[in-house]
């Protein structure tokens, strides 16, 4: 992952709330979460405890395991809006959820803008995030901290991540194969809310995006802020996927501008 390769940013006069990306990893030799065994999951996470203390520099951070978590600890991740919960009718079913809550935690960084989810839907969940719209600069810290990750559960375990020569990193979900990377930005576009949000996913569409409400994949929306992500994983690097993501919120944001200047000008007049 290249980041010298990625072409400009996000418009820093977008309205930008937040920008999130985040990879899932498997460790090679270990059963995916809804075959793993109580000690396979016992062992990654105990190969992650190990593992994050020799994180260097601004990913030096804690983990916080999810069994036995102290009151205090959990509303602070619950008020950061970090904390994974059990409940996920789809995780239940397919197994995802036994031994809950043993063998799961977060890991954050002391700048609380590197997460490692442990044990949720992926044995890892790898995740960069700040507030504002520097793409570029969350995607850098996210290719360190995958490297990171990497190094470390290497040292620990002699064991790479989980990757197959024709379908990329292996998941859980199949819908994450390949880079398994998901790049969004919180925007908001009362534009294009305004011209029809029927009209905004089909531009999405043509834009190789998703939009989503802020509260999640099936949280609904919620006035004109909007989660955009990239829509693909598999048959594409991951800078070329940031790439897209870039490019199609420049462009959104530029065409919200426009319909707002038309839904202006088309407004009744006041006497």
């Amino acid at each position: 992952m290249d980041v010298s390769k990625l072409a400009g940013n996000v418009n820093p006069a977008a309205p930008v709330h937040s920008t999130r990306i985040r990879v899932g990893r498997s460790i090679d030799g270990f059963g995916l979460s809804p075959g793993i065994t109580q000690e396979q999951r016992l062992k990654v996470e105990s190969l992650f405890k190990s593992a994050c203390k020799k994180f260097p520099g601004k990913l030096a951070g804690s983990y916080y395991p999810l069994l036995g978590m102290e009151e205090s600890v959990r509303q602070q991740l619950v008020d950061d809006h970090f904390l994974f919960m059990s409940g996920d009718a789809n995780l239940r079913i397919s197994g995802m959820e036994r031994d809950w809550p043993e063998g799961r935690g977060i890991f954050h960084n002391d700048d609380k803008t590197f997460l490692v989810w442990v044990n949720e839907e992926d044995q890892f969940r790898i995740i960069s995030m700040e507030k504002g719209g520097d793409v570029k600069g969350v995607f850098t810290r996210l290719v360190e901290g995958i490297k990171a990750v990497g190094d470390s559960v290497k040292e620990e375990s002699g064991k790479d991540f989980m990757l197959d020569e024709k379908y990329g990193y292996v998941h859980s979900c199949p819908s994450n194969l390949g880079t398994g990377m998901r790049a969004s930005v919180h925007i908001d576009l009362p534009g294009w809310t305004s011209h029809g949000v029927d009209k905004l996913r089909a531009r999405c569409e043509e834009l190789a995006l998703q939009p989503r409400g802020t509260r999640g994949e099936s949280g609904g929306q919620t006035g004109c802020t909007y989660d955009i992500s990239n829509k693909h994983r598999l048959g594409y690097s991951e800078v070329q996927l940031v790439q897209t993501m870039i490019d199609g919120v420049n462009t959104l944001y530029k065409e919200d501008l426009e319909f707002q200047a038309a839904q202006k000008a088309a407004a009744p007049k006041k006497e």
